[in-house]
């Protein structure tokens, strides 16, 4: 019986942070690394449309769809911000990965993705047009602390109310930096724990 092969424990990690900041390409990165599901927020959020981010999932069925694919499984790395949703993900992980990035990094970035998003509609679809300027608009003042959308000022609050431990990754990392310092992260945890 020495050579019995255990499963992973458990692990179930959030990475949050400002529209544009990488939380989906490191939580799928993550997800590889560790054999385990990726879940955006983001597909639990909005109905799928054409264009997409134009109709909300209701608050109740979006906690109930994320919760029962969450729970589905016992290593799960959750992309996106959970601040509106129910209190019960504050101490739904083991950890959370808070990204920060400078706000011109993130802007350019999230016009690179419009534009691959929306194509040549941008220019020629009035409507798409106006939906890219609304959005990158509300990204644009997360760092304002008067902005009553997603901010840098409710993720600090809702930093205070996780029970996990908070790492937070701040500067323009490349995507293999921000991975080794959360595997290392784990690693700690999981010395901590045992």
């Amino acid at each position: 019986m020495e050579n019995q092969i255990h499963p992973p424990p458990p692990l179930k990690i959030v990475v949050f942070g400002a529209s544009g900041s990488g939380t989906t390409t490191l939580g799928k990165g993550l997800a590889q690394a560790l054999g385990a599901a990726h879940l955006d927020a983001d597909d639990y959020y909005w109905v799928p449309t054409e264009p997409p981010f134009q109709n909300k999932v209701s608050w109740a069925e979006r906690n109930e769809n994320l919760q029962k694919d969450f729970y589905a499984q016992d290593r799960v790395v959750v992309s996106g911000s959970l601040v509106s949703w129910a209190a019960y993900w504050t101490s739904a992980f083991h950890l959370a990965v808070f990204l920060q990035l400078p706000s011109e990094v993130r802007m350019h970035r999230l016009r690179v993705r419009e534009e691959e998003r929306h194509g040549d509609a941008l220019h020629t679809d009035p409507k798409r047009k106006a939906i890219s300027e609304a959005f990158l608009e509300w990204a644009a003042q997360y760092d304002d602390p008067h902005f009553d959308g997603r901010s840098l000022q409710q993720h600090q609050q809702w930093m205070q109310q996780l029970t996990c431990p908070v790492l937070t990754l701040a500067g323009d990392l490349t995507r293999e930096i921000r991975l080794s310092r959360v595997m290392e992260k784990i690693k700690q945890l999981a010395r901590f724990q045992s």
